[in-house]
C-alpha cells in the first residue's frame, strides 16, 4: 500500500473529476477532495500543482501533484495494488480501454456535458 496524504482538486460536476474520484473509490484509497470553483476563480494550490495547463483534476499524494484525468488513473492504478484493477492486465485490452478513454476525452465529455461558457474558462 502506498503511503503518503492524497488530496484531490476538482470540481463536483466534472466528468473528469468524477473520473478520479471513482477510481480513488474502486481502490478504497482514503483521500480528501478540495472543491475548486474554477469559474470563479483558481486557488493557488490549483495553479502552484498545475502550472502548465492550470485546469483540474489534481491528485496530489505525499506533497507531488500529478495531473489530467487519464495519467491520474493509471498512476492510482500502479501505486495501489491491492483491491481491484482500474485497467485490464492484458496489454491489448489496456490499449482498448485507453483509445475509449481518449475518445471520451476529445469527442464526449467536451462537446455534449459542459456548456460552452464553462468550456472556455476551464481553457484559461
Amino acid at each position: 500500500m502506498a503511503s503518503g496524504k492524497v488530496k484531490l482538486l476538482g470540481h463536483t460536476l466534472s466528468p473528469y473529476v468524477l473520473r478520479a474520484r471513482i477510481a480513488l473509490n474502486i481502490k478504497s484509497i482514503e483521500h480528501e477532495f478540495q472543491q475548486e470553483d474554477v469559474l470563479v476563480k483558481k486557488s493557488d494550490l490549483l495553479l502552484k500543482s498545475n502550472p502548465v495547463h492550470k485546469k483540474i483534476p489534481v491528485l496530489i499524494h505525499g506533497g507531488r501533484p500529478i495531473c489530467e484525468s487519464p495519467v491520474i488513473l493509471h498512476y492510482i492504478d500502479e501505486v495501489w495494488t491491492s483491491g481491484p484493477s482500474i485497467l485490464p492486465s492484458d496489454p491489448y485490452d489496456r490499449a482498448i480501454a485507453r483509445f475509449w478513454c481518449a475518445y471520451i476525452d476529445e469527442k464526449a465529455w467536451v462537446h455534449s456535458c459542459c456548456p460552452k461558457e464553462m468550456k472556455l474558462k476551464m481553457q484559461d
